[in-house]
């Protein structure tokens, strides 16, 4: 919400430079200058906030380029999780839009056996984002109980993945028969891809089900949107980051959207930490939260339900003030044009003249996935 997509890497980055300035800057300097266009249009994010993030950001950065070096560094982003271990050596990505998991090592002692151990710790990764730190190469320890992707991954023979024992199995199989070894710039790298199942985003969406109608009901928001907002901000991945300091499924901003939640909802002071947001149900409550603060309070006056719809969409991700000037200098006068228009005309609008072109396409992909989410359920 009010941010762009992404936590750090430019390999994915569609926005603020052409791709002869991608390849002259490094994925740093990209997030950095992102990060300070952010906070120069949010001055109530603090500077604490800012400083200590970027502090973390910076550091972590400095070892993966220090080990991979920049043109084989890859960083955590909304819908692709990345998680470094093994001092750095060896690293696992999951690519939740294709549904793509690869494994890598650049270790020069018996890379087999880091890969192997790699694999296995990418298998077993816990179902509790704050218990894995995206930020470091600290070793992912497994908790019990089943696994982040389980039922979204099957071995070797068709069967989900929950214990040790199946999970070195399934590597020792991967080692076997789907190993590729490629020199690059960083030496010598070990390496094995694997898909998801087919439906794994229906999974990942089926397992929030019950918060997601719990908070529908609590603040009266609809499920569709609920789902339709998770589906654009994360694929449904609670590992989600993004370089404006969003987290989780949401992709709530603490020092925004956390802050007005706890402010006018919870009444309470402060902003959620990183650690709250991991929690998918901490993050489904502020974000739906934040959605009916966006209905009940910012943007109360406009009078059609479906124009109404469209500006929450476009608020959650780009501020009720960029909604309200697309339409009007003054704020006070917006909602009488938005009220003087049909909703195609709203919608028309907010696509084609919000002064944010992230938040133009954010409307229509929003809106897409929320009828499809209605129809799936009708």
């Amino acid at each position: 919400m009010n941010k762009t997509l992404l936590f750090v890497p430019a390999l994915l980055l569609a926005a603020c430079a052409s791709n002869q300035q991608k390849s002259e800057q490094s994925d740093l300097e990209q997030f950095l200058a992102q990060r300070q266009d952010y906070y120069q249009n949010n001055p109530q994010s603090s500077d604490k906030d800012v400083e200590g993030f970027e502090s973390l950001v910076n550091h972590f950065a400095d070892r993966v380029y220090v080990t991979w070096g920049q043109s084989d560094s890859i960083f955590a982003s909304s819908k692709h999780y990345v998680k470094y271990t093994d001092n750095y050596q060896s690293r696992a990505q999951i690519d939740f839009d294709n549904g793509v998991i690869t494994i890598e090592t650049i270790a020069k002692d018996q890379p087999n056996e880091h890969l192997h151990q790699a694999i296995v710790a990418t298998l077993l990764t816990p179902d509790d984002p704050a218990s894995v730190d995206i930020f470091s190469a600290k070793e992912v320890d497994a908790v019990g109980g089943k696994p982040f992707l389980y039922g979204q991954i099957e071995d070797h023979e068709g069967q989900p993945i929950q214990w040790g024992w199946r999970a070195n199995r399934f590597a020792d199989y991967l080692l076997s028969n789907q190993v590729v070894r490629e020199y690059r710039q960083v030496g010598e790298v070990w390496s094995v891809s694997f898909n998801l199942v087919r439906d794994h985003q229906a999974l990942r969406e089926y397992k929030y089900a019950q918060l997601v109608k719990k908070y529908s009901q609590k603040y009266d928001i609809d499920e569709s949107l609920i789902y339709a907002v998770m589906k654009t901000e994360s694929s449904f991945n609670p590992y989600a980051v993004s370089h404006a300091n969003a987290y989780g499924l949401m992709q709530v901003v603490p020092a925004t959207a956390g802050r007005d939640v706890f402010e006018k909802i919870k009444l309470r002071d402060g902003e959620p930490s990183r650690q709250f947001l991991f929690d998918p149900e901490n993050n489904i409550d502020i974000g739906t939260a934040y959605l009916h603060i966006l209905k009940t309070r910012y943007l109360k006056e406009i009078k059609d339900p479906e124009s109404l719809r469209f500006a929450i969409i476009s608020a959650y991700n780009g501020g009720a003030g960029n909604v309200l000037k697309t339409f009007h200098a003054d704020r006070k006068q917006a909602p009488n044009v938005i009220n003087s228009r049909s909703s195609a005309q709203v919608y028309q609008s907010l696509t084609n003249e919000h002064p944010s072109a992230e938040s133009r396409r954010y409307l229509y992909k929003v809106n897409k996935a929320q009828k499809a989410f209605y129809s799936g359920r009708s």
